[in-house]
């Protein structure tokens, strides 16, 4: 399958793109800039310049491809307004793609969080919330999902808060950014809140599977750890920087202070009985041991 990435060079896309060419898939991923291309490009794919916010690059690449895996997403979490804005552009990304591939049966494979499901772990069948801070995404995805009836085959990846490699990313990894900045290891409230992961790998996998084998319509958990308690990523993080752990206020976190604050551990048992997933990296506890004081 030829297969049009966006978001191709970051921490998960970059792995998506590899998984994809060493299963005999070929790859044309958007590139925003001289450096992403050459990245891209050093990886075995073809490239295709222009950023999430180009539509008509979006449907050119969209029409050349059969299938679109949508993972580009704005990185500007400094306010509520950049939030939206990020939201806004995804949506619209969505939108084009979505046009494009119609009545195609192509797959269009994006992204969105996983829910939050009071007093245990969310599941497959979970509804996305549609309010608060990102509500907005999960409107895009939703609609995204109805493009089922129109001739896509159009499939949704959860991802959990943190999607992780080499000790890095996601929420974890802006704990730990913040810590080296504060000289802190915080967590917001009193820490027992849980959140799921994945190593960047085995998400790729299930990007791959869901692409191939995904039915119209549907919505998988891309979560290996189904809820560290917060605190207990802060206490590696403080014990790999030096620093000393304890409580900070959820302001602390801007924007995302509410999804900071948040219990939401998830579930993938349907996804990895039903597509055969099996995560086989390391957890997120474990990662974080590779962080560098």
């Amino acid at each position: 399958m030829h297969v049009f990435v966006t978001g191709g060079s970051g921490r998960i896309g970059s792995a998506v793109v590899a998984e994809l060419l060493a299963n005999g898939h070929t790859v044309l991923a958007l590139a925003r800039s001289d450096a992403s291309a050459r990245s891209l490009a050093s990886a075995g794919a073809t490239t295709l310049r222009g950023d999430l916010a180009d539509l008509a690059a979006l449907r050119d690449g969209a029409s050349q491809a059969d299938g679109v895996i949508q993972i580009a997403f704005g990185n500007d979490f400094s306010s509520p307004e950049a939030l939206v804005r990020a939201v806004t552009e995804e949506g619209a990304a969505l939108a084009a793609l979505g046009e494009e591939v119609a009545g195609s049966d192509r797959p269009l494979v994006t992204v969105s969080g996983t829910p939050a499901a009071a007093g245990r772990p969310s599941t497959e069948d979970d509804p996305l919330p549609t309010g608060g801070p990102v509500g907005g995404r999960s409107v895009s995805v939703l609609a995204t999902l109805q493009l089922a009836s129109r001739g896509v085959r159009s499939v949704a990846i959860r991802l959990p808060r943190t999607v992780h490699s080499d000790g890095d990313g996601g929420f974890a990894g802006m704990l730990t950014m913040i810590a080296r900045q504060s000289g802190v290891s915080g967590y917001p409230g009193d820490g027992s809140q849980r959140w799921p992961a994945v190593h960047a790998l085995d998400a790729a996998v299930l990007f791959r599977l869901a692409l191939e084998n995904a039915p119209a319509g549907s919505a998988w958990h891309a979560v290996a750890d189904e809820g560290d308690a917060v605190r207990d990523i802060a206490a590696v993080i403080g014990r790999r920087l030096g620093v000393p752990v304890q409580s900070v206020a959820q302001e602390t976190y801007g924007a995302l202070g509410p999804v900071f604050a948040a219990d939401q551990p998830a579930s993938s048992a349907f996804t990895r009985a039903t597509l055969g997933w099996q995560p086989t990296h390391l957890s997120l506890l474990d990662d974080l041991e590779n962080i560098q004081p």
